[in-house]
Parts: C-alpha cells; structure tokens; sequence
C-alpha cells in the first residue's frame, strides 16, 4: 500500500475533494478494496453525486462491506468498511433511486478492475 492508501484504509484518513482517481472514471468494471481485494462495487452503480468522491447507490455485495457507526467529527455518520476493517469512506440517505443511498468512497482505499480483465 502507498502512504495514502494506509492513511485511508487503517487510520480512517480521507482524500481531499475532487483529486480522487477515480472520481470520473466511467468505464465499465469491478471496484475491489486496495488492501485485501475485496470486491465491494461495480460501475453500473457508480453516479457522479458532485460531493468530489466517487459515489455508488449500491454496494455489489454487501456481504463483502460492514456498516459501523461513526461519531468523530461531533456528528453519527455510518462509516463503509471491508468484511475485512479496511476504511472506504461512509454513507449517506441522500442517493438516487431505488436506494436513496450514497456510498461515499475514497478513491484510495479502491482498485478498478476493468470488465474485459
């Protein structure tokens, strides 16, 4: 892992807005976690949210995520993590349909698997 990356993942850091990687990626493909490769998103659940991180409205196994409760900052969020611990980043019930969910992530803690790989 890169410094970042470890940041991310096992500190709980974060990317700052808009510089993110992956933020405009289109391409079609698998999301996987950047440490133990869990796959955990897939690009026909990816939305350009404008928040400055890349953004899904469902997870693509959500066996493979763990959802915590999270109140650094003074305020509960819900933070994203692997079935494994790693820090993806955290949701939120403000998403498109059919979920109203925004998976918020940092482009740090994943890999893009294109489809034809």
């Amino acid at each position: 892992l890169t410094p970042k990356q470890f940041d991310i993942l096992w500190e709980k850091g974060t990317e700052r807005a808009h510089t993110g990687k992956l933020l405009n990626n289109h391409a079609p493909g698998t999301y996987i976690t950047a440490g133990c490769k869990i796959p955990v998103f897939h690009s026909k659940h990816k939305y350009k949210s404008g928040t400055g991180w890349p953004s899904f409205w469902e997870a693509l196994d959500k066996n493979n995520i763990v959802l915590k409760n999270d109140f650094s900052w003074g305020m509960k969020r819900i933070e994203v993590m692997s079935k494994c611990g790693e820090h993806l980043g955290h949701i939120f019930e403000d998403g498109p349909q059919p979920t109203g969910l925004r998976y918020c992530i940092n482009s740090e803690a994943l890999i893009f698997v294109p489809e034809d790989e």
